[in-house]
């Protein structure tokens, strides 16, 4: 397969192209970061660059990824706390003139027929690139775990620490990123907050919450915090923090 790189927002694709490439997608509630939303304007307008599509030979989007640009000076504890605390460093630095020399990648996605063959890889090493041609130093990632939904009440710290016995990580998404040469910096146990009504969780998760209390969701990496009295949901999605070579 012969692939294009393209900016996303370069020309309009068709609809059902799209449909395609974003069909698994996320969990429903992976909107509800409020502070996400006073951002992410600002992100697509200011970061159109770094929004790339891998494009097959027949014009087909079948791929792609995003980031954000932030100054990072090298430290764990000076990363951001996870994806939302990175878009908000980048919208900021931007404002406030600073100049950035670390890519955070923030996401990436492969057509769901098409998985397997390596385009995950090629989109991350595109988007390296970019960061090469942009004359940035680092490239890092708050790592959203896929298999993480299996094992909700595990600490994000344990999770990380997983391997098989080939002494890669245990998840494939984090091993995606090893696989280009990414080590693990850190976990993100916070990464985003997502808060809603308690109707409104029930909507997204298609399930009651009667109690308040703690409760596993459908594609949840964490638990699900749920106030009657108040009549509010917390979720907490925690990453983990990848830094490539």
């Amino acid at each position: 397969m012969v692939l294009k790189i393209e900016r996303t927002g370069a020309r309009t694709w068709q609809d059902e192209h799209l449909k395609e490439l974003f069909s698994e997608g996320f969990p429903e509630f992976i909107t509800a970061d409020q502070l996400v939303k006073e951002y992410i304007g600002k992100v697509g307008e200011w970061f159109a660059d770094l929004n790339l599509m891998l494009v097959d030979d027949h014009d087909v989007p079948v791929a792609s990824g995003w980031g954000v640009p932030i100054h990072w000076d090298g430290l764990p504890q000076s990363l951001p706390t996870g994806y939302t605390q990175a878009l908000v460093r980048a919208v900021e630095g931007r404002e406030q003139g600073a100049n950035p020399n670390t890519l955070v990648i923030c996401g990436a996605i492969v057509t769901p027929s098409l998985k397997g063959r390596g385009l995950a890889g090629e989109t991350l090493e595109a988007l390296r690139q970019t960061a090469r041609q942009a004359g940035w130093d680092r490239v890092i990632a708050p790592v959203r775990p896929t298999t993480k939904a299996r094992y909700p009440l595990t600490p994000i710290e344990t999770f990380m620490r997983w391997s098989r016995e080939d002494g890669m990580a245990l998840d494939p998404w984090i091993r995606a990123h090893q696989r280009l040469g990414a080590k693990i910096l850190s976990a993100a146990p916070a990464s985003q907050t997502m808060t809603g009504t308690v109707a409104e969780w029930e909507r997204w998760t298609g399930m009651a919450f009667p109690e308040s209390g703690d409760y596993v969701i459908p594609g949840g990496l964490s638990l699900l915090r749920i106030s009657r009295s108040a009549d509010q949901g917390v979720y907490q999605e925690p990453n983990v923090w990848m830094q490539h070579s």
